[in-house]
């Protein structure tokens, strides 16, 4: 994938700051994206992959301030933890009781984030807000490995693909963190 110009695009930015939904390689495999901030773009995004109402989905960040946005808060220790496992893709799960992001949390008052390493990836992030972010893929199928595939599934159901090539990489490590800073692994 061609870091330095895969997310310098500036269809793509319009089109997620018109709350449309996007196909894209993200920081660890295709992701179906939008704006996370917008209730319909998310709706849209869970009615295209078939997901699960009930089950969250991971948020990329630009920095870690934008936490403050979606109404959480990250003690000192939870921002240790945060440092010591971004080596890595990791996506933290953190407390968000917030009822206007119930439509994130899905009720389960979490929100998962991450902080991608990418330089172009945190700059599209910086211009369009933070993106709900799953894998390009039907709910419980294998993740799309190229934009052929991606369409398989969705189809006219997305705005726009943007063709990163062959990504054949892993889902992100998956932790929730405490406030104590005590940490649990939901996905290694």
């Amino acid at each position: 994938m061609k870091e330095n110009d895969i997310w310098n695009d500036e269809n793509l930015v319009c089109l997620l700051k018109a709350r449309g939904v996007a196909v894209m390689p993200t920081d660890t495999l295709y992701g179906i994206v939008g704006r996370a901030r917008n209730v319909s773009t998310v709706e849209r995004i869970y009615k295209a992959r078939k997901r699960n109402p009930d089950k969250p989905c991971i948020i990329l960040i630009g920095h870690i301030d934008e936490l403050k946005n979606l109404s959480i808060n990250i003690s000192p220790e939870q921002k240790r933890e945060i440092k010591k496992f971004s080596k890595e893709p990791t996506s933290f799960v953190l407390d968000c009781p917030d009822e206007k992001f119930a439509y994130l949390h899905r009720g389960t008052k979490t929100l998962a984030f991450r902080v991608p390493a990418q330089a172009g990836l945190r700059k599209l992030l910086k211009q369009t807000g933070p993106l709900t972010a799953p894998s390009a893929n039907l709910e419980a199928r294998p993740p799309s490995e190229n934009i052929a595939e991606a369409k398989k599934y969705f189809g006219d159901g997305v705005d726009l693909y943007v063709d990163g090539g062959e990504i054949k990489g892993k889902a992100s490590r998956v932790i929730k963190l405490h406030k104590d800073g005590s940490v649990t692994i939901l996905r290694p």
